[in-house]
């Protein structure tokens, strides 16, 4: 009951953003499935004509429907770059094989009596198909019509991963915050419109002349146009045009947080992490939020404009590790510890670029960087208790973990289970709570303002000074849930807002405060 009560609350105060991604869906379903019934039914017929080529025509459209949505979206962007258009032709050709094989096949099932009575009364062959064989192969036709519109409302949810929008992004920002409220305000909606859909080409493919009918063909014609509608404004409507992850719009600390310390409204295209950096060096946006060690920045040429107004906390990296494990295994806290200030910004940086572009693993980085300390030692577990290791999903959570494998394996008698790129904070946290996990990376900035969330006169107390605020992390975690907070590491990993340089250059941008004298390109 409290479940639902938080569900339509989300609702209730989310309503402008669930109309806004509600249209983007649609309009992603509709003009995707139009695309592919302008296509697919044409090709269908044609292949009942040249039956030599239907095998090679349905194979090709077959091995499309078998690539992982993902990959299909992923393989779309170094052509067309990032939100709709990639979309559109991913979701195009998913609709492809089903549209296809009906219309082949509810033609090829016409009694052949029936063709032979219809050339006998002197129709022509295309008198005979549209006359006969389209009449009789409809329904099947638009079964296939329904099960790619089914198809792609699904698959539409993973637009948002390349910046599409559509109800996905409610899906992907619930998986990286671990709210489930969240998840469903994208999910029951998407299989609702799939249901609804399903429903309206069924009174269409029934209907004649009866009000059915007419709703149908109303409906069909006027949610096409009004989603279509919302693409215009904002495509290329005002604003400045900023690319960020899930997780950064859904965080206290993110793009609220953002938005209510300097006043500014950005027209925001959510986007995977890996993406983002794409987009504002094709100029697809003009800012993104990153994080401050991240070796693209250098790599793509980002300005990162100055906090001024510490909208960011300190983000100290520090081990966190269970109050069981910290108990029995004290070793394990001491090994962890040999990392404690001996890893700065710059050298995280360096260590993050080794692995995004020298593509060493993130374990080979590991290693040399401990052999360069003179930490490394050989691995001493002889198959014994094993410990497993969190992280979320990116880079530098994949290097520390290994360091921390590393570490514990070569000063332990205990071994070590990786399990890297877990999620969000919410769900790492989780994780080490209920003892799934034993330890992972977090930053004292995230644990003052997503996990502990204290009083807005406390956060303004601590909020600029780095010490402030790891001791005030260190006290309550421990206090509220039992979670041990480790020495930090040295280097401090905050969000940042970046720019493409020559934008930033151009403009005289160095401090996000001067953003609100512009009103955006």
């Amino acid at each position: 009951m409290e479940q639902l009560s938080a569900f339509w609350q989300f609702l209730a105060d989310n309503r402008s953003k669930l109309l806004e991604l509600l249209l983007e869906h649609i309009g992603l379903t509709f003009l995707s499935l139009v695309l592919a019934a302008v296509v697919a039914i044409p090709l269908g017929i044609y292949i009942t004509r040249h039956k030599r080529l239907a095998g090679a025509v349905l194979g090709i459209a077959g091995i499309l429907q078998t690539i992982p949505s993902i990959a299909l979206l992923g393989f779309m962007i170094p052509l067309l770059g990032i939100g709709l258009k990639p979309a559109i032709f991913a979701l195009f050709l998913y609709a492809l094989l089903p549209i296809i094989r009906n219309t082949y096949t509810g033609i090829e099932e016409v009694d052949v009596s029936v063709r032979e009575a219809a050339l006998g009364i002197g129709l022509t062959g295309r008198q005979i198909l549209r006359q006969v064989e389209l009449p009789l192969a409809l329904p099947v036709i638009f079964a296939g019509l329904r099960t790619a519109t089914v198809i792609n409302v699904g698959v539409a949810a993973l637009a948002a991963y390349i910046g599409a929008g559509g109800l996905g992004e409610f899906i992907f920002g619930g998986i990286a915050l671990n709210n489930s409220v969240m998840i469903l305000a994208g999910a029951i909606p998407a299989a609702l419109l799939a249901v609804i859909f399903d429903q309206l080409l069924g009174l269409l493919q029934h209907s004649r002349l009866g009000n059915a009918g007419k709703m149908g063909r109303v409906a069909l014609i006027l949610i096409p146009l009004l989603s279509s509608s919302y693409f215009w404004p904002q495509a290329y409507g005002p604003g400045w045009k900023a690319g960020f992850d899930p997780e950064f719009i859904g965080r206290p600390d993110g793009y609220p947080h953002l938005v209510d310390t300097y006043g500014l409204s950005f027209n925001t295209t959510i986007l995977s992490s890996a993406l983002m950096y794409k987009a504002v060096e094709r100029g697809e946006v003009d800012f993104i939020g990153g994080y401050s060690t991240d070796d693209r920045i250098k790599a793509y040429e980002l300005a990162m404009l100055e906090d001024d107004r510490h909208a960011f906390p300190p983000y100290f990296c520090i081990p966190l590790v269970g109050e069981v494990v910290a108990r029995e295994h004290p070793e394990v806290v001491d090994a962890v510890n040999l990392l404690a200030g001996r890893i700065s910004d710059s050298v995280m940086t360096e260590l993050n670029y080794r692995v995004d572009f020298d593509k060493v693993s993130p374990e080979v980085v590991a290693r040399e960087f401990l052999q360069s300390l003179q930490l490394w030692r050989p691995d001493r577990a002889q198959g014994g208790e094993r410990l497993a290791i969190g992280s979320k999903i990116f880079t530098e959570q994949y290097i520390l973990v290994e360091l921390f494998s590393q570490l514990i394996n070569g000063y332990t008698d205990l071994d070590t289970d990786l399990k890297p790129g877990l999620g969000g904070t919410k769900i790492c946290f989780d994780a080490l709570r209920a003892g799934e996990i034993a330890l992972y990376p977090e930053y004292t900035g995230t644990g003052l303002l997503v996990l502990l969330s204290p009083p807005q006169d406390t956060i303004q107390q601590v909020i600029t000074e780095p010490d402030a605020v790891y001791h005030y992390v260190q006290r309550e975690l421990a206090a509220q849930y039992g979670v041990k907070c480790l020495a930090p590491l040295g280097f401090n990993n905050t969000y940042a807002l970046m720019a493409r340089k020559e934008m930033a250059q151009r403009l005289g941008l160095e401090k996000i405060s001067q953003l609100a004298g512009f009103s955006g390109q």
